[in-house]
């Protein structure tokens, strides 16, 4: 079994164990998202956690490994959930499945498995889809709730195995509000002139609902310490400070600290994204620094980048920083100096 043991995780705690946990943390923000979205997200989450564990069993076989032990730590099938909550619903059938693939050979088994991948799988799988598939990576469903239409909302399942996918697609999609206020601005137009702008436009879209769903399981995993609080307060915080002088000087052209925070992939990226422990820092000091981080650069991306959300982007950069990070935020051991002149 594996251990896991560090100042913010409970001794002897068995990492299948943790991902069991968070992915029942996952719950809350998963029902709200079938009920305000349809079950398309549903599907996805089958198609990536299937290719995801399907890839690393194969793998470890051909490893000489024995994958039914180390499946047991379900951190593949946390991989294939997390790419699959960051892919819109009712993408076409092989991207969740070519997602799962390149996220556990390209992020994880081709470093030699967990504990030496240098970056989130997830992301990684989610950004080489990005920037392979951009098209089909654009197109959100628009808000259509399970109660209003359970008939219309069930037969989106079809679309991602239909022929014609843009054509369904132009049918249901809609701009998420990081979308809308993106092409607006870039139209000449203020933010409080389009429709879906602005921290009203987030939870009338349905996308902070869900938000704030993500952050509740975000606190229960706080609650019982297995996230670290330093990685989660810091993308927060680094998101909302690094928007607010913008948006204080100009209101018109940039987006408020609460909507960068409530809209798009900040909180589920702020609480299970960002607090991989692998590809984290993880001095206390370093946590802060690398939510932080991550923070500002999701709302420089956003702002100034060709991609409307940047969690992914954010946290591979950060991840790169890691070692570094490490390295200059060490804790003084008691008795030692920084310096050997500062010696008595």
């Amino acid at each position: 079994m594996n251990v896991v043991s560090s100042p913010h995780l409970p001794v002897r705690t068995s990492v299948g164990g943790i991902m069991a946990r968070v992915l029942a943390a996952l719950i809350p923000g998963l029902v709200v998202y079938v009920l305000l979205f349809g079950p398309g997200v549903l599907l996805n989450i089958a198609l990536c956690a299937g290719a995801c564990v399907a890839t690393e069993a194969l793998w470890l076989r051909a490893r000489g490994r024995r994958p039914a032990a180390q499946l047991r730590d379900n951190t593949a099938l946390v991989t294939g959930v997390l790419l699959a909550l960051a892919l819109p619903p009712l993408t076409p059938w092989w991207i969740p499945v070519l997602g799962g693939v390149c996220a556990i050979v390209l992020g994880k088994q081709i470093y030699g498995g967990l504990g030496s991948n240098p970056f989130n799988p997830a992301m990684l799988g989610y950004v080489v889809l990005l920037v392979s598939c951009p098209l089909q990576l654009s197109l959100w469903p628009a808000m259509t709730p399970l109660w209003s239409d359970p008939q219309a909302a069930l037969s989106q399942l079809a679309i991602a195995f239909s022929g014609d996918w843009v054509a369904h697609m132009d049918a249901v999609s809609g701009a998420t509000a990081l979308d809308a206020v993106r092409t607006g601005l870039a139209d000449g137009r203020a933010i409080g002139e389009i429709a879906a702008g602005g921290v009203s436009g987030a939870f009338a879209q349905g996308h902070a609902w869900v938000a704030l769903a993500w952050a509740a399981g975000g606190a229960w995993l706080l609650a019982r310490r297995l996230i670290a609080w330093q990685i989660v307060v810091g993308v927060i915080a680094g998101t909302a400070l690094f928007a607010l002088p913008f948006w204080a000087f100009d209101p018109s052209r940039f987006g408020s600290p609460l909507f960068h925070v409530l809209a798009g992939a900040t909180l589920l990226g702020a609480c299970f994204i960002a607090t991989d422990p692998v590809s984290a820092a993880t001095t206390p000091a370093g946590r802060v620094y690398y939510g932080l981080a991550i923070g500002a650069l999701t709302v420089i991306i956003r702002t100034w980048g060709n991609y409307p959300d940047a969690i992914a982007f954010a946290v591979l950069l950060l991840n790169l920083c890691v070692p570094l990070i490490d390295q200059y935020t060490q804790p003084r051991v008691y008795g030692q100096h920084k310096r050997p002149e500062d010696a008595p």
